[in-house]
């Protein structure tokens, strides 16, 4: 199973090195393929004021401490097609963000690379139009066709995180996770389903209850692998702290997931 976790955003060395320790039996756990994931710039923040981040450079740096000091694959996101030449040579997986999953320049350069391509979903996306932001990568990397086993090989993976419903909300639609499933791996992000995009007056709001709900109902229908942005304590976080799960929670989590995934 893949794992994705750790914060949404680099806050500060200190908060990013007690996270990332926290998160160490993931990696020690043989059942388990875990990506560390902390984002060095969050460029699609509601407002001109909320925290964005180190920045690439220093951002860098920092989860190249944690790869040091832990051991971890890393995951970052990129936003413009200058960062990832830089941000490849310190991450095992590119993430391109869920309003970005159409940008053809960035998708290609990011194929370009040779990291894992993670492509999020967009909010906005028909689930089976996604094969054909999958095939700007398979396309780059040598193969015609949008199949799984394809995708597979050519280390291709597309993330589930909600749908637009209405104004400030989002639902997910388990059907998505096996359209997509039909040409790529797909990894379930649980905890921005739950997101509520600028529900809370200049900034995201977030219904982490249900975040552990929906993962299992993922888990029943059959996907890779999971993203789950967490934190020591979600209440001080910088970004998305009220769609985060604390360390405990992703604990238990985690295991109900995996006595699910048991169960198929």
């Amino acid at each position: 199973m893949i794992l994705i976790s750790g914060p949404c955003v680099i806050e500060s060395r200190d908060s990013l090195m007690r996270i990332a320790e926290g998160l160490t039996r993931y990696h020690d756990n043989k059942n388990i393929d875990f990506y560390f994931k902390a984002s060095f710039d969050k460029a699609n923040r509601t407002s001109l004021d909320s925290f964005r981040g180190p920045g690439v450079h220093e951002g860098l740096k920092m989860l190249e401490e944690v790869q040091k000091e832990f051991g971890f694959k890393l995951l970052t996101d990129v936003h413009e097609g200058w960062q990832i030449k830089e941000a490849a040579e310190v991450v095992d997986v590119l993430q391109i963000p869920a309003f970005l999953c159409r940008q053809t320049d960035l998708l290609v350069e990011a194929a370009n690379s040779n990291c894992v391509v993670n492509i999020k979903k967009g909010q906005f996306m028909n689930p089976s139009d996604m094969e054909y932001s999958a095939l700007k990568v398979l396309k780059t990397r040598g193969f015609d066709e949008a199949t799984y086993e394809n995708s597979q090989k050519a280390k291709l993976w597309l993330t589930e995180r909600g749908s637009s419903f209405g104004y400030g909300n989002l639902v997910v639609d388990m059907r998505s996770l096996m359209i997509m499933r039909e040409f790529a791996p797909v990894v379930f992000d649980a905890t921005h389903a739950v997101q509520m995009p600028g529900g809370a007056g200049g900034k995201s709001t977030g219904k982490r209850e249900f975040v552990t709900p929906l993962a299992k109902a993922a888990a029943a229908v059959g996907v890779d692998g999971f993203f789950f942005e967490t934190h020591f304590d979600p209440s001080v976080a910088l970004s998305d702290g009220d769609n985060m799960l604390t360390l405990e929670d992703l604990e238990s989590t985690v295991s109900a997931i995996m006595k699910i995934q048991e169960l198929f």
